[in-house]
This record gives C-alpha cells, sequence and structure tokens, in this order.
C-alpha cells in the first residue's frame, strides 16, 4: 500500500501533474490561483494532510482555484526543482508565477485562511 488513504485522489479532486508539463499547465491561465500539493508514498505527515483535507474538503475548495499533485517520490525532477527538504509542501501559484510555499501541513484553517488571504489580493 502507497498510502494509509488510498482514495483520496478520488474523493478530493486534483490534477496530477509532471515537472515536464508543469510550466504549461499553470500558464493555461485557467484558474486565478494554482495549488501545487507535492507528497509522496509511504509519507505519515502527508496522509494526515490527506485525512485532514477530506475531514474538511468544503474549507479548501474555492471556485477559482485549481489543484494540483505530484508524487515526488516517482517524479525526483520536481522534488529537485523546487529545492524540497521535506513534504507534504504546497506552492501558491498566479498565472504560473509563485506567490509562495507553505512547507508541512498547516491544519486546515490556518491552511484556508492563507488560501483566503492570497485570493482576496488575486485579480479577478
Amino acid at each position: 500500500m502507497e498510502t494509509a488513504v488510498p482514495d483520496f485522489f478520488d474523493r478530493f479532486a486534483m490534477q496530477r501533474v509532471h515537472s515536464g508539463e508543469l510550466d504549461a499547465v499553470l500558464a493555461d491561465g485557467s484558474a486565478a490561483l494554482d495549488l501545487l500539493f507535492l507528497w509522496g508514498r509511504d509519507c505519515p505527515n502527508c496522509d494526515i494532510a490527506k485525512r485532514a483535507m477530506l475531514a474538511r474538503p468544503e474549507r479548501l475548495n474555492w471556485p477559482r482555484v485549481r489543484w494540483l499533485h505530484c508524487n515526488v517520490y516517482d517524479d525526483e525532477a520536481m522534488a529537485t526543482r523546487f529545492g524540497l527538504h521535506g513534504i507534504p509542501t504546497f506552492f501558491v501559484f498566479a498565472r504560473g508565477r509563485r506567490l509562495g510555499r507553505i512547507t508541512s501541513w498547516p491544519g486546515t484553517e490556518a491552511f484556508g485562511t492563507a488560501i483566503d488571504g492570497i485570493l482576496a489580493r488575486a485579480p479577478v
């Protein structure tokens, strides 16, 4: 088993991306913000984040946000690109430009509040 939450991506909609396609996906402009969730199989901290996200998905879904994800154990180029020292890590992008990084899982409310703040400043 790769995760203690095997049905996570069936229940919480995220688009899988690979390092070779990330720039094109981010540049397509289909969302005001892109949230990139970098995770790994057999990662207890990633599973904690996944469980918390499933417990309150309504708090973490915004109409103008697109969720992306990548298992960095299967795509080491993605981990290298962002200089990861631990997972889970979340990156926030607006129209292809990196706005921020959230390392580790801060909790559902703190994460939601941070994204709410970024969205409030993002152009429509």
